[in-house]
C-alpha cells in the first residue's frame, strides 16, 4: 500500500457545516482559526476511510491487517523525512502533537545542557525546559537584533551541550523568525537547534538540511490531518541515550524477573520512545497530508498571499484597529494576523463575530502570554488579550471580506444581540442556537 496522493492544484479541505446565527437562520462557517486547528483535507478523509478496514496493531502481529498497518506506520517515517528535508539518518519519533514532541526532546537532552530560547515562544516550546542553564531572552524588535541576542546568550553559556529552540513562524503574528541566521550563530558556538515547525509547516516548505537545524517538531492537527498525531524529527544520538519517554510495551526488547524486581532491556531505536499502541490512523493521516502539501506548495503559497494581502488591506481600514507585530518594518509572514480593537474587549468581539456573522476567530493570549502582553502594551494597550485571524486552505475571499465588513459594523453600531460572561467567556445571552443533532 502506498500513501494516497492526489496531484491537484490546491488541496481541498472538508467542507465546514453551516452554523446557526442568534439572529435566525444559518450561514456557511468562515473558519479563520486555522492556526489553532486546521480542517481535514478531503484526500486525508478519504485515505483514512480506505485504511480503516485494514487497521490493526503494528510491529507484533502476524495477521495480514497488522502487516498492512505496520507498513503504513513505518513508511510514513520516510514521508516525514522528505517533507521536512531531513537527513536519511534522522530519527522520526511519532508523538501526539508539537507539545508532546518538545517535551520528549526536553527529556532527552543530556544533563547540564544549556538551552537558549526567546520568551515570546509558544508555551509548548517555552515551558518544557527546566534548570539553571535555561536562558529565556526577550525577543528584540528587529530580526538582526534577534540573531545578535542568541549570539550573546550562547557566549554566556557554560561549557557543555547547548541547544537553541526557535519557532519557524510566530503563532501570534505569523512573522517568520530568522532561523537560518540563528542556526549559523548556533554552529559557531557548537550548539544544536530545535525548530518548532507547528505554524510554519502548513504554509511553507521546511528543509532541515538547508536551514541547518538538528530537530524539527510539528503537529498533524495544524497540517490538515486532525487525527491526533505529531512528530519529532532529528538527530538520534540524544534520543538513543535518553531514558524512554514512557515505560511500557513496544519500548522493550526484554523484560525479566531480576531478584525481587524487574530487569528491562530497552530498544535502542525510535521504538524506545514510542511505548504503547501507537496512533496508526493519525500517523497515516499526517503522512497523506504532508504528501498533499508537498505536491502543491506553489499553489498553497499563491492562495495564501492573495488572501493575506486582501486581509491586511481590509483590516487597515477598520477604525481603531492596531495590528500586532514582533519586528519593526515589513517581515515575511504566514497567513496569521493578530490585532486589538480600541474600546472593545477581544472576547466580546469574537463572540459577536461567531454568533451574528458565522465567523470563527481566536481571542485571548494564544498560549503565548508573554508575547501577547508585550505586543499589546507596545501598542499602548493595557490588556493581556488580542484577536487572531489565521488563514488556510479552507479560507475564501468571501470569508475575508465578511470579517472586515463585520468588524466595521461592530465598530460603527455595536452588536445586535446581548452578551454576557458565561463560565469565564463571552457568549450570547440568551443563546438560541441549537447544537448539532449528535450532541443533543
Amino acid at each position: 500500500m502506498t500513501l494516497a496522493l492526489e496531484r491537484v492544484t490546491t488541496p481541498a479541505v472538508t467542507a465546514a457545516a453551516a452554523v446557526p446565527l442568534v439572529t435566525g437562520g444559518e450561514r456557511d462557517y468562515a473558519n479563520l482559526d486555522h492556526a489553532a486547528s486546521a480542517p481535514c483535507l478531503e484526500a486525508v478523509r478519504r485515505a483514512v476511510d480506505e485504511f480503516l478496514p485494514h487497521y490493526a496493531s503494528v510491529h507484533r502481529g502476524a495477521g495480514f491487517a497488522s502487516q498492512v498497518s505496520t507498513k503504513v506506520y513505518e513508511r510514513t517515517r520516510d514521508v516525514l523525512r522528505r517533507f521536512v528535508g531531513a537527513r536519511p539518518s534522522d530519527a522520526v519519533v511519532f508523538t501526539r502533537n508539537t507539545t508532546d514532541a518538545l517535551n520528549l526532546l526536553a527529556r532527552s537532552v543530556p544533563r547540564h545542557t544549556s538551552v537558549v530560547l526567546f520568551d515570546t515562544e509558544h508555551h509548548a516550546a517555552l515551558l518544557p525546559w527546566r534548570g539553571p542553564n535555561v536562558r529565556r531572552i526577550p525577543l528584540p524588535n528587529t530580526r538582526l537584533a534577534a540573531v545578535s541576542a542568541v549570539d550573546s546568550a550562547l557566549a554566556e553559556c557554560p561549557e557543555g551541550p547547548r541547544l537553541v529552540v526557535v519557532t519557524g513562524a510566530s503563532n501570534v503574528t505569523g512573522e517568520l523568525l530568522p532561523v537560518a541566521e540563528i542556526a549559523a550563530v548556533a554552529r559557531r558556538h557548537g550548539a544544536r537547534v530545535a525548530l518548532d515547525g507547528a505554524q510554519l509547516a502548513p504554509h511553507r516548505p521546511i528543509s532541515v538540511r538547508e536551514l541547518d537545524v538538528d530537530y524539527v517538531v510539528l503537529s498533524g492537527h495544524k497540517l490538515y490531518a486532525p487525527f491526533g498525531a505529531g512528530a519529532l524529527i532529528g538527530r538520534g544520538d540524544w534520543l538513543r541515550a535518553a531514558d524512554p519517554y514512557l515505560a511500557g510495551g513496544g519500548a522493550t526488547k526484554l523484560v525479566r524477573r531480576d531478584g525481587d524486581g524487574i530487569g528491562v532491556a530497552w530498544h535502542s531505536g525510535v521504538e524506545r520512545h514510542e511505548a504503547g499502541s501507537p496512533n496508526t490512523v493519525g500517523v497515516y493521516a499526517l503522512g497523506v497530508a504532508c504528501e498533499q502539501l508537498a505536491a502543491s506548495w506553489d499553489a498553497v503559497a499563491a492562495h495564501e498571499r492573495e488572501l493575506l494581502e486582501r486581509l491586511t488591506r481590509g483590516l487597515a481600514a477598520v477604525p481603531g484597529l492596531a495590528e500586532l507585530r514582533l519586528f519593526d518594518g515589513a517581515a515575511e509572514r504566514v497567513g496569521t494576523v493578530s490585532f486589538v480593537l480600541d474600546g472593545f474587549e477581544p472576547g466580546w468581539v469574537a463572540a459577536v463575530l461567531s454568533a451574528e456573522y458565522g465567523i470563527g476567530v481566536r481571542d485571548g493570549a494564544f498560549c503565548a502570554h508573554i508575547a501577547v502582553r508585550r505586543l499589546v502594551e507596545r501598542n499602548g494597550g493595557e490588556g493581556k488579550q488580542a484577536l487572531r485571524v489565521s488563514l488556510g486552505l479552507g479560507t475564501t475571499t468571501e470569508h475575508v471580506d465578511r470579517l472586515v465588513t463585520a468588524l466595521r459594523q461592530i465598530v460603527a453600531r455595536g452588536a445586535r444581540w446581548t452578551y454576557g460572561v458565561v463560565d469565564g467567556r463571552w457568549a450570547p445571552c440568551p443563546d438560541p442556537r441549537p447544537l448539532p443533532d449528535f450532541l443533543r
